[in-house]
């Protein structure tokens, strides 16, 4: 039998860290490969994490609740079969005392190796309490520091302050050495603060914030602290796509088994716009600009809790048809629950239907890193004039949020004006559904 590690994935690019929802499995369980095991939130996908090896479960290392970085040990599993020569070798290999001094060292080694390595989670308590984390004693792997260890410290007040007696130890205390660095301002902090001042009085609801909502509110955050946001808008006149998509609803639906919306025009309509304006579809990079290929647009999806953003690859591709495939089985996902990590990865740009609940106007906030998000508002009648007369015509307003490190005005301006243009020649002469 051999012990293997299993590891936190990266459920996503620019995901860094994930947090464990709910363990799937016990230890002692048999597991066989690709089997779940566990539920974990990022900030962009809900997700189970398959098993990566068949054996049974040896130690679990990540509590329910707690966050790590990609990469860090949430368990241990003994495989079936043999280990390796070298391993079989060294069991068998009578000990002498040379060796079993050596033994005795690697695990002091170890401990002092991993209790130096600290989770983002950990250095944020740690900050928040002032614990000097020198002075606590782990009981994650080979000596972690874990952050339920530092949450009963915080209860029991018995807090270690810097300048206190330090643990026993025949070694000098390692310097930290974080697994990722830490952020120089970290933003969640700023609610956390606010939040311990507003008074709850008899009948006032206090309602947990969950690791989802806490990974938008992260996200969401560091857009609107990173990104300086501008906005524009234009009004659209969609007469001619109302009436063409409701000639053809009910035979589409009877047909293909799924809805065919205005959403569906409006992505097809943006999708082909980027193609045109490819530095729209671009990101900011810190000391450059990356302008993408691939057209995948990002559609953000609201349950009740929480919102997801899953993407439809190379939309220029696809016809209004294969688009409106798509958002009704990636929204049906989404508030399944069962979005898969491809199914959130490779945005490059948002559209975002407001208009789904009403909104008439709105600055939505841009889907870090991508450079723009466009909210497609609710289609209203409204009387316009038109070749000088008034008329009663289907409107609909498209607001753009934009990064103004990356877009100007007049480029955005450009942009929105072929979308408009798109979307008030659509008609059955001109615009195939298949």
């Amino acid at each position: 039998m051999a012990i293997e590690q299993l590891t936190m994935p990266q459920l996503g690019e620019s995901v860094t860290e994930g947090t464990i929802s709910k363990w799937l499995v016990s230890v002692g369980d048999k597991v066989n490969k690709y089997d779940p095991i566990a539920e974990v939130m990022t900030d962009k996908v809900n997700a189970e994490i398959p098993s990566s090896f068949t054996g049974v479960i040896k130690e679990i290392i990540a509590n329910e609740g707690e966050t790590l970085p990609v990469g860090a040990v949430i368990c241990t599993i003994e495989v079936e079969g043999e280990g390796t020569a070298a391993e079989a070798k060294q069991e068998e290999a009578p000990k002498t005392e040379e060796t079993k001094g050596a033994a005795a060292q690697a695990p002091k080694k170890a401990d002092r190796v991993n209790k130096g390595r600290y989770s983002p989670a950990v250095l944020r308590l740690a900050q928040e309490h002032n614990i000097d984390l020198e002075q606590v004693q782990g009981t994650g792997l080979g000596g972690r520091i874990t952050r339920k260890d530092l949450l009963k410290l915080i209860e029991s007040g018995n807090i270690p302050k810097a300048g206190g007696q330090p643990a026993a130890s025949s070694q000098p205390a390692p310097q930290p050495t974080p697994v990722q660095e830490a952020p120089k301002a970290e933003p969640a902090a700023v609610p956390k603060q606010a939040a311990t001042s507003v008074p709850v009085h008899a009948g006032d609801i206090e309602i947990p914030v969950t690791p989802v909502r806490k990974a938008i509110a992260t996200n969401m955050l560091r857009s609107k602290h990173e990104a300086p946001h501008a906005w524009t808008m234009v009004e659209v006149d969609v007469t001619n796509l109302v009436a063409y998509r409701d000639s053809i609803k009910d035979e589409f639906k009877k047909r293909e088994g799924f809805n065919l919306t205005y959403f569906a025009f409006f992505v097809k309509a943006v999708a082909q716009a980027l193609k045109e304006f490819p530095q729209i579809n671009s990101m900011w990079a810190g000391d450059k600009i990356v302008q993408k290929k691939d057209i995948n647009i990002s559609i953000a999806v609201a349950t009740d809790d929480a919102l997801f953003v899953p993407v439809i690859k190379h939309a220029d591709e696809k016809s209004i048809k294969g688009i409106a495939r798509e958002i009704a089985e990636l929204a049906a996902k989404a508030r399944a629950g069962k979005l898969r990590p491809e199914d959130m990865q490779g945005g490059t740009f948002t559209v975002n239907n407001t208009g789904s609940f009403g909104s008439v106007q709105s600055m939505g906030i841009i889907n870090y890193p991508q450079a723009a998000i466009l909210q497609v508002e609710s289609i209203v009648k409204r009387p316009v004039v038109k070749d000088g007369m008034i008329a009663i015509r289907d409107m609909v307003n498209l607001c753009l949020s934009l990064d103004h490190r990356v877009l100007d005005g007049l480029i955005c301006g450009r942009f929105l004006a072929r979308v408009k243009e798109i979307l008030e020649n659509i008609s059955k002469d001109n615009t195939p559904i298949y």
